[in-house]
């Protein structure tokens, strides 16, 4: 165990000690010594911290020096009471305030606890609870704000994360302070009751035990007693103070001292003022010569302010003009430019209020809601949307890239809403004709006269941030494979080892690289299969990496372990799947043509006989589509993903499933089959 966990062990142990041991008066005035300097420590840290998470352990140190204090007064009150002595240090305060006249220091000490108890304490109390209550009311604005910024690009994943963690502990930070401002208060509340009690029980131990005389027990008990509370009660003036300086500081780039002497002096003209009114004071009968002098000395250290803030506002020129163009010529300002955002959304300056929240903008919201929802849906960290207007897009164009690539592209009318028209067209509902860019489906742009009417003429209405913003979810699923990189599979790996450690080494490094569990995620991502159950995906990997390293194949096996996640996905409400079935004559010419190399194995059928089974296929799909079903073809295991390589080529939107990827629970109906004459 380090030094320094120990001593503070030993102090815990030590208060616990004095508690109940009477202690030598030697050894009282070295811990009575060691309470103000600890006390010093305590409040020239908190001047010196620039923000109150800087010293984010005070409510607990307050605690414990609360207790040493209180403990101290423990002992000191046994010695009092019972030797009427307690070392030099108290005795020494008692009859330096004293300085003869028992009642002139019992009333400083009464004023001294008056300030710390209705002024300092009172003070810090209020502030605590004001600053507890209203950082916990402004978090969530806060939260919102850091995820604008992170969803605008002006800051990193990384940052996004450190300013979250320092919102959090900054609540958790107050919400201490509150309650650990009520020890202060108990503690001065407590210093005044000792004090009575040692004057009382002091009077009365002295004249009935000791057979001291009146006279004789005030000197001797007032002594001590002020002399004990002075020596409490200064520590615990610091302590207070140093509480009302934590609670009441705001962050900023120095510390108490640097800020005080920079805002209390910026301002050289009033330092002038300020001299010119004390000059006046002495007109009147107050000292003349005094008041002089201290107007000159603020005059003068006016005019030094404002010499040095004109030396301040003369830059120098020409460093500057050298560090540009050094910069300019640096290797970084041209490394920076080969940066591609992972995923970018420019549009043109009529859709500005999109994003404008000063307007009601709400896209940055809703683009935090997309990232949020993908990870549920696919287990994946989206990552950080840049958002920007391009001038180069007409004014109602916007367009989506991946990694620098346009994927998606679209226009929208922001005074207009998109109605999707059902299986009829009603001629009555005039607007602009169009596609919804998510799924192709017909459209038309209607102005808002003509919504209600549309609604109850059947179509779907959507205003224009929900059109654009499922437009961008559909995109991003669509190409969510080629987010993950190695990058992302790593920290979706290290964020698996923390729960499974075991299985985590189990898979990677040995026998899986990074790289090759990222193209079997990939793989199953392309396909739209969540990765979000990645216990069961590793477990998958840990029993057959051993037996090949073909992603393809290892692939296959995870998506047979994601069964009952598969079946859930595409049966229906009642637990049935319509399908259509792969004839064993096609299976057959499938698994005959597939050749077997080195780098894996890939299929090797004749184009004739590849457009027959298009064709056919195609021609099934039809028919379940006209019944507004979801186009799922049914196949052996062995087959299942060479036929899925030959058909996303052709028709990429069917869905290829293998009868070990269904649970057994489910009703399969087959609605059709695919042969070949």
């Amino acid at each position: 165990m380090k030094a320094r966990d120990l001593s503070v062990l030993l102090g815990v142990i030590l208060i616990i000690v004095m508690l109940v041991v009477p202690l030598p008066g030697w050894l009282l005035s070295i811990l009575i010594l060691l309470n103000i300097s600890l006390a010093l420590i305590v409040i020239l840290v908190s001047m010196n911290t620039q923000e109150a998470l800087q010293f984010s352990i005070f409510p607990a140190l307050l605690l414990l020096l609360t207790l040493f204090r209180l403990a101290l007064n423990v002992s000191t009150t046994r010695s009092i009471l019972s030797e009427a002595e307690a070392g030099g240090v108290v005795a020494t305060f008692g009859s330096f305030v004293i300085g003869g006249n028992p009642l002139v220091g019992f009333v400083v000490f009464v004023i001294l606890v008056i300030i710390q108890f209705l002024v300092i304490t009172k003070g810090a109390e209020r502030v605590s609870e004001v600053a507890a209550r209203f950082t916990l009311d402004a978090m969530p604005g806060k939260q919102m704000s850091i995820d604008a910024d992170l969803n605008a690009g002006l800051i990193t994943e990384q940052q996004a994360k450190e300013r979250r963690e320092k919102v959090e502990n900054e609540a958790d930070f107050h919400g201490a302070m509150d309650g650990a401002s009520k020890f202060v208060k108990g503690d001065a509340i407590a210093g005044i009751i000792i004090v009575l009690i040692n004057i009382v029980f002091g009077l009365i131990i002295g004249m009935v035990q000791m057979d001291f005389t009146f006279q004789e027990a005030i000197n001797t008990y007032m002594r001590l007693t002020v002399g004990d509370g002075l020596v409490s009660q200064i520590p615990a003036l610091l302590i207070a103070t140093a509480t009302g300086i934590v609670v009441t500081r705001t962050t900023s780039t120095g510390n108490l001292g640097s800020d005080v002497t920079g805002q209390l002096l910026q301002y050289p003209n009033l330092l002038i003022i300020a001299a010119g009114a004390i000059f006046l004071l002495g007109l009147t009968p107050i000292n003349f010569f005094l008041t002089t002098a201290i107007s000159a000395i603020l005059i003068i250290g006016a005019l030094a302010l404002k010499r040095q803030e004109k030396e301040i506002a003369e830059p120098d020129t020409e460093e500057e003009e050298q560090a540009e163009s050094s910069a300019m010529k640096s290797p970084e300002s041209v490394v920076s430019l080969l940066n591609h955002d992972p995923i970018e959304f420019e549009f043109g300056y009529a859709l500005i209020p999109l994003v404008d929240a000063s307007q009601g903008g709400d896209l940055l919201d809703r683009v935090v809601m997309i990232r949020r929802q993908l990870a549920i849906e696919l287990g994946i960290v989206v990552p950080v949307v840049r958002i920007r207007d391009n001038i180069q897009l007409g004014p109602n164009e916007y367009r989506l890239k991946i990694k620098g690539n346009e994927v998606a592209a679209g226009e929208l009318l922001l005074d207009h809403y998109l109605a999707m028209t059902p299986d009829f067209e009603d001629e009555d509902i005039e607007g602009i004709d169009t596609k919804e860019p998510a799924f192709g489906l017909p459209a038309k742009w209607i102005s808002e006269e003509h919504k209600d009417d549309a609604e109850l003429s059947g179509y779907t209405v959507v205003d224009p941030p929900s059109v654009v913003s499922t437009h961008i979810t559909e995109v991003i699923k669509q190409n969510a494979h080629t987010l993950l990189g190695r990058q992302e599979t790593k920290q979706l790996i290290d964020h698996l080892k923390e729960s499974y450690p075991i299985l985590v080494e189990e898979v990677t490094p040995e026998p899986l690289a990074v790289g090759d569990v990222q193209k079997v995620l990939a793989k199953l991502l392309r396909e739209n299969i969540s990765i979000r159950n990645l216990p069961v995906i590793f477990e998958t990997l840990a029993d057959f990496s051993r037996m090949t390293n073909d992603t393809e194949l290892l692939g296959e096996y995870v998506r047979q372990s994601l069964s009952s996640q598969i079946t859930k996905q595409y049966a229906s409400d009642d637990m049935s799947l319509k399908v259509v079935t792969v004839s064993g004559k096609v299976e057959k010419m499938i698994a005959e043509n597939i050749q077997q190399t080195e780098h894996g194995n890939y299929l090797a059928l004749d184009p004739e006989s590849q457009q027959l089974i298009v064709r056919t296929l195609h021609e099934e799909v039809e028919k379940l589509t006209l019944q507004e079903e979801t186009a799922i073809v049914l196949c052996s295991p062995a087959i299942r993903m060479y036929l899925k390589q030959l058909l996303e080529r052709f028709m990429p939107q069917v869905v290829v499933l293998s009868y070990n990827e269904l649970d057994p629970n489910i009703e399969v109906q087959s609605v059709g089959v695919v042969n070949v004459a």
